[in-house]
């Protein structure tokens, strides 16, 4: 099994997405964009940073580079296909995923633990989680705030393609509990194949207790057995 790491010029959760999933069991091996996909992937993250210094708007440059053409047909060949942070931002620029991650609603960079409730269970990404489960987890991003047309938002949520929402503690969606900004507070959405899912929060950053809990682990582990 090969996953690979996406690095592109400006990645600085590449080498935390290899360490967090070999410590969840799974060789992951980087990928400088350049090279191209190893002929024996069988997973794919796009990790977190600042692909191209986030020139233009964040992600759109990287989701034109070559590299992701062949991301594109190997989630389509059923690959699983993570994009986390600005790995989000260039899924959906790359259409992998509807929407866009954009500017968020202080208009700062945000770097804080937040709390969110699973809304679906039927990806590999959640499978270890029951339905409205509140996990932990770590942002840290500029242009988090999700968008998309309320009309196409409502398709999703009938399609239960929306994976993660923003919420308190105690499990309830609140704006209080909105860190970005983002519309119905989506943190993390699947694409029409529901193998391949972005979404703002670390689940990288969250694997060792001692730094910053372990409910990013399950993420991670359900990405790895389907892959």
């Amino acid at each position: 099994m090969t996953v690979a790491v996406v690095r592109f010029g400006g990645s600085n959760c590449d080498r935390d997405a290899v360490q967090a999933l070999n410590h969840v069991g799974v060789d992951a091996e980087l990928v400088w964009y350049r090279e191209g996909l190893p002929a024996d992937v069988s997973g794919i993250v796009v990790p977190g940073g600042f692909s191209y210094g986030d020139y233009l708007r964040a992600g759109a440059m990287a989701a034109r580079d070559p590299i992701m053409d062949e991301v594109r047909e190997a989630a389509r060949d059923g690959v699983p296909v993570l994009g986390i942070c600005n790995g989000a931002q260039i899924g959906c620029e790359a259409s992998l995923t509807p929407g866009a991650f954009t500017t968020n609603r202080s208009a700062r960079f945000q770097c804080e633990h937040v709390h969110l409730r699973v809304e679906s269970t039927d990806t590999p990404f959640t499978a270890a989680f029951s339905e409205g489960d509140v996990i932990e987890l770590p942002i840290a991003h500029g242009e988090g705030r999700f968008e998309l047309p309320e009309g196409h938002l409502d398709e999703l949520e009938e399609e239960d393609r929306v994976l993660f929402r923003y919420c308190d503690p105690d499990g309830r969606v609140t704006g209080e509990s909105n860190p970005n900004g983002s519309k119905r507070n989506v943190a993390g959405i699947v694409g029409e194949r529901r193998t391949t899912a972005v979404l703002m929060p670390h689940p990288e950053r969250a694997t060792l207790p001692d730094v910053g809990g372990t409910d990013g682990a399950a993420v991670l582990r359900g990405f790895a057995e389907s892959a």
